[in-house]
C-alpha cells in the first residue's frame, strides 16, 4: 500500500514538473506511453520476447522522454523516433507478429511514440532554424 501511494506521488510530481516548466506536451505523452508499454505485459497478459521487448523499450521511451522534457534537444527526440520505429518493426523482426493483439498493440504504441517525437521536433524553433540553415 505504501509503495503504491509513493508511486502515485512520484508520477504526479513528474507530470507537475512537466507542466510547470512549460515543456512540450509530446514529451509527457511519450512518458505515459513508455510507462504503459512497460506495464502492458502484465495488463494484457503476454510474455516471452514480446514482453521483454516491451520492458526494455518502455524503459527507454520513459528515460528519453524525461531527458527531453528537462533538456529539450533534438537528439532525445531522434532516439525516441528510433525506439518508435523499432516498436513498429519488432513484431516481425522478433517473430511475435502471429500474436495479433500483442503485435498490433506494439505497432500502435510505436507509431504514437514516433509521431509524438516528430511532432515535438517540428515545434522546436531552434531545431527548425538549424534545419533550414543546413538546407540553404
Amino acid at each position: 500500500m505504501h509503495c503504491k501511494k509513493q508511486s502515485k506521488l512520484i508520477i504526479r510530481k513528474i507530470l507537475q514538473g512537466l507542466a510547470m516548466t512549460g515543456r512540450r506536451w509530446q514529451d509527457a505523452a511519450n512518458l505515459v506511453l513508455g510507462m504503459w508499454l512497460f506495464i502492458s505485459p502484465w495488463a494484457l497478459a503476454y510474455e516471452g520476447i514480446a514482453a521483454w521487448n516491451a520492458y526494455a523499450l518502455g524503459i527507454g521511451v520513459v528515460v528519453f522522454a524525461l531527458i527531453a522534457s528537462y533538456m529539450p534537444k533534438a537528439w532525445e527526440e531522434v532516439i525516441n523516433i528510433v525506439l518508435g520505429v523499432w516498436l513498429v518493426v519488432s513484431p516481425f523482426a522478433l517473430g511475435f507478429s502471429a500474436a495479433t493483439e500483442v503485435a498490433l498493440h506494439t505497432v500502435v504504441v510505436g507509431i504514437l511514440a514516433t509521431a509524438f517525437a516528430i511532432w515535438a521536433m517540428s515545434n522546436d524553433q531552434s531545431f527548425y532554424k538549424r534545419w533550414r540553415g543546413h538546407s540553404a
